[in-house]
């Protein structure tokens, strides 16, 4: 266990603050889901396992060989004392040598009650509070990394960015979206994640000619810091453009996955051109992303684009211009 909160320690410190392509892969709801789930999973396999053995207190073989240990007495003498029988092994001793065995076996009888007393606790409700200890400091390291986290979005992240400036943000992102769309759209950036990034775990959702599309927040924060501050971070930025782009012609009517991100990544340069790249970035960072979609593979494969999208193929949106995109 203590090795496993390690690496989900670690995994998270990764999340945060490594590559970029470990965000994309890997929600991180779904580490805690998993660590709770191995959480609840220990807690209840320690309830249901079988106590141990009490060990055996008699003399064990090796004792009666090297010690003479008889298994029998002779005689056996029963002592009744307040209600309480004992039997006394008994071979000819004296009456002081009597007293003695009989003292003694009175003691060996508290122990023995004593001992059973205990083991019956533990083997009760005795047992529950290590393995609630165990489950309860579980949680504890799961809560105190999902604190980290909060705590680290907060102050890098979207969440960080002043409201008026991401009102402003968004209003831009929304008449970026528009041009594209022929048409009055509105972007959100789904900061309480309703919509994308935690169950569908996709960068953008639009309804196909409908009106409204929402972004992550972390596409977002990509798009902000372009637009408002001129930071590029190249793959990071790429994506956004092309996520963006994307759900626009979505909302002008392009259905088809493989389709839109082919329009997408052509009116990506146009998109992060009037976003403040140079026109040769903007088409570097645009053709980085068409020979990333060759690499989709599994649920995204969908979004992979066809054969058509080349340059003079039927997806070409400018046949006039010889760069593609």
């Amino acid at each position: 266990m203590a090795t496993l909160r390690v690496v989900l320690a670690l995994f998270v410190l990764a999340w945060i603050f490594g590559p970029y392509a470990l965000r994309t892969a890997v929600p991180i709801w779904f580490v805690f889901a998993i660590a709770l789930g191995l959480e609840v999973s220990f807690f209840a396999g320690a309830l249901r396992r079988t106590p141990p053995p009490r060990p055996d207190r008699q003399p064990q073989a090796v004792d009666r060989e090297r010690y003479g240990y008889r298994d029998e007495a002779d005689d056996l003498l029963l002592v009744r004392e307040g209600g309480e029988e004992l039997w006394i092994p008994y071979s000819g001793e004296s009456d002081e040598e009597v007293d003695a065995l009989i003292a003694s076996a009175r003691e060996q009888a508290e122990d023995e009650e004593f001992e059973a007393s205990v083991e019956e606790s533990r083997d009760g409700r005795g047992a529950v509070w290590p393995a609630l200890r165990r489950f309860f400091t579980g949680l504890a390291v799961i809560a105190t990394l999902a604190l980290v986290l909060w705590f680290v979005e907060s102050r890098t992240g979207w969440d960080s960015i002043d409201g008026d400036k991401r009102s402003a943000a968004v209003s831009r992102f929304s008449a970026e979206a528009s041009r594209i769309a022929e048409k009055p759209v509105t972007i959100r950036c789904d900061e309480s994640r309703d919509y994308v990034g935690l169950v569908q775990h996709a960068d953008g959702v639009a309804a196909v000619g409908g009106d409204r599309a929402y972004l992550t927040p972390e596409r977002c924060l990509d798009l902000y810091r372009l637009a408002f501050e001129g930071e590029v971070r190249s793959s990071q930025t790429a994506r956004a453009l092309a996520v963006l782009a994307h759900e626009a012609w979505h909302l002008r009517g392009v259905a088809d996955e493989g389709t839109t991100e082919c329009y997408a990544l052509q009116t990506g340069v146009e998109l992060g051109r009037r976003l403040g790249l140079s026109e040769d970035t903007a088409r570097q960072l645009m053709r980085q992303q068409l020979v990333e979609n060759e690499l989709r593979t599994g649920a995204a494969s969908e979004y992979r684009v066809s054969r058509d999208c080349r340059e003079g193929g039927r997806l070409d949106l400018d046949l006039n211009d010889t760069r593609f995109p």
